[in-house]
């Protein structure tokens, strides 16, 4: 029975499926490292290696990362505009799963439809939709910061809400129901015993927010106003068609560094939750756990 059971792990370990996941991996990656690497070109070349150097990142006086007014502006605009969409869309997100799970009746299922429908939807609609409706509609809210938050708010809220009410499938209304038979109040029950359970789909929230966002083009390019809201996103599209440098692949670098820390972040606050609460830590096992809650 061993040998049979290591010979099937051996055949599971060499199917070709394996290989086919780690040509997935490689291709996705070596584009991204390719540009890691060029931003510490010494020369202007984007393409052909002349040594390594911080000029594209700091030493150089007027084309540098540091020096370049309009990619600085563009890093703050991008973490200004991740945070805030991050700091409204998570409760909101929780509150409407919360609401939507407590939903009974034939109108559940039309709720949590609708709800998920923005994860359907284009983008490119979504954001062309969200241009008339500022610009005709609801003339009152500017294009630029305000018209691009309300738009990422729009668009990632239906993602918070599907993670969020898969961890409460998962823990169910046992909890909450023991918490009122033993005297607490709805609202006791829901911020005493629901909530801080929900801690894991908090932090999932959290970090697939700001990297939605961080990384958005097509919400916040049609609802740019002009020089003044560019984002990282937005700034590399426009120098990527004109004469870019190497500083432009360090601004890629930056928000790709940015996105892992994110990530990292998140992983270690729900390992932590889960260390606490007697359950096995690790950020392998908060990955598992969050890419749980994603799918």
């Amino acid at each position: 029975m061993t040998l049979v059971a290591s010979q099937s792990q051996r055949r599971a370990r060499t199917s070709p499926l394996v290989f086919v996941i780690w040509a997935y991996i490689i291709w996705s990656l070596v584009p991204v490292i390719i540009a890691v690497i060029y931003s510490f070109n010494n020369g202007r070349s984007r393409t052909v290696w002349q040594g390594f150097s911080l000029r594209w990142w700091f030493t150089d006086p007027n084309a540098s990362l540091w020096h370049d007014d309009s990619m600085r502006n563009a890093i703050f605009n991008s973490l200004v505009l991740s945070i805030a969409t991050m700091l409204v869309v998570t409760p909101l997100g929780i509150t409407l799963a919360i609401g939507a799970q407590r939903i009974r009746g034939r109108g559940s299922n039309v709720v949590q439809g609708l709800t998920a429908a923005p994860l359907i939807t284009p983008e490119i609609v979504v954001g062309a939709a969200l241009l008339i409706t500022f610009t005709r509609l609801f003339t009152a809210v500017p294009l630029g910061f305000t018209a691009q938050l309300l738009g990422n708010v729009t668009f990632s809220l239906s993602s918070v809400v599907v993670i969020v009410r898969a961890r409460l499938v998962s823990i169910g209304s046992s909890f909450e129901e023991a918490a009122r038979d033993l005297g607490a109040s709805r609202w006791q029950a829901l911020r005493f015993v629901l909530l801080p359970m929900l801690w894991p789909s908090v932090m999932a929230s959290l970090v697939v927010v700001f990297a939605t966002v961080i990384d958005d083009f097509v919400i916040t390019s049609f609802l740019s106003s002009g020089v003044n809201s560019e984002t990282v996103p937005l700034r590399i599209y426009s120098s990527v068609r004109g004469g870019a440098t190497p500083a432009l692949n360090a601004l890629a670098t930056l928000l790709v560094i940015t996105s892992f820390t994110a990530l990292v972040i998140g992983l270690f606050g729900l390992s932590t939750w889960r260390k606490r609460h007697g359950e096995r830590g690790g950020l392998r096992a908060a990955l598992a756990d969050v890419t749980q809650m994603e799918s």
